[in-house]
């Protein structure tokens, strides 16, 4: 949900005013503003992650997951629940190296996305997720 919030308001105003952010912290950046990092926040770290929830907990069948879906044997949401621990791990490694400091939140949000990856591999989980039939 935090990146839903932030990267809206990053998309919104890609100023970083909204959220009391200078651009001056972009300077190390390949970024002139937080337009960019904000849609990727939002979308691949918010909207995405949370169709994979519902994924995870409905299983729907998508075609179009599907096509993103590396690990056949599992179902998409599991997949895509493993790309977002490791997209979250990037996403704070590329933030740390941008920002060049680190703060607390880096670290919980990396524990997370380290969490989500070891979570995911858990053998009881794969099992849950492979595909029968």
């Amino acid at each position: 949900m935090s990146a839903i919030l932030g990267g809206g308001a990053l998309t919104i105003d890609p100023s970083g005013t909204m959220l009391k952010m200078s651009l001056e912290m972009l300077r190390y950046s390949p970024f002139s503003d937080f337009l960019i990092p904000g849609l990727f926040l939002l979308i691949v770290l918010g909207i995405v992650p949370l169709i994979t929830f519902y994924g995870l907990i409905r299983e729907p069948q998508s075609d179009f997951a599907e096509k993103f879906n590396l690990d056949k044997d599992q179902h998409w949401s599991h997949t895509f629940s493993y790309y977002t621990g490791l997209m979250l791990i990037l996403w704070i490694d590329f933030e740390v190296m941008f920002l060049r400091s680190v703060h607390m939140l880096h670290l919980l949000y990396s524990l997370l996305g380290i969490a989500i990856v070891i979570l995911s591999q858990m053998p009881g989980v794969r099992e849950y997720y492979r595909k029968h039939g």
